[in-house]
């Protein structure tokens, strides 16, 4: 399942050199696994209610091409492989012209919320990557 997240530049979001800060990257692909999240069913409540909670371990980023204040921007996220515990999803952030600004692999454990130790991934989740 692909999702995207359409967003705006915004003033805030720019640094001394005219353009979106690298740290901002990281929040707007945190924003589009969010949405991804909730369009597949799986938000953060219910992962709580499976007793089971996500941590990102690895993120491998690619920076394309710089985005600027009141950039539309289109967050993709979609699944790329599951294993036991973990997870890889591939994103990529194009800009209103459909140049590619961005790319990066998120690497995602599954851990139980309690012992907040790896766990395998659930079912629910797995079925995404099918």
């Amino acid at each position: 399942m692909e999702d995207i997240l359409e967003i705006v530049v915004r003033s805030t979001e720019i640094d001394v050199n005219g353009h979106v800060n690298n740290a901002k990257y990281l929040e707007y692909l945190e924003w589009g696994r969010e949405n991804w999240y909730e369009n597949a069913k799986l938000p953060y409540d219910k992962f709580l209610k499976m007793g089971i909670q996500t941590v990102t371990v690895n993120i491998n980023i690619n920076y394309r091409k710089e985005c600027k204040q009141n950039d539309q921007l289109s967050i993709k996220t979609r699944p790329e492989k599951v294993g036991r515990s973990s997870y890889v999803l591939f994103q990529e952030i194009y800009n209103q012209h459909g140049e590619k600004c961005a790319d990066a692999l998120v690497t995602c454990v599954t851990m139980d919320a309690e012992t907040r130790k790896s766990r395998e991934v659930p079912a629910e989740l797995r079925a995404l990557f099918e």
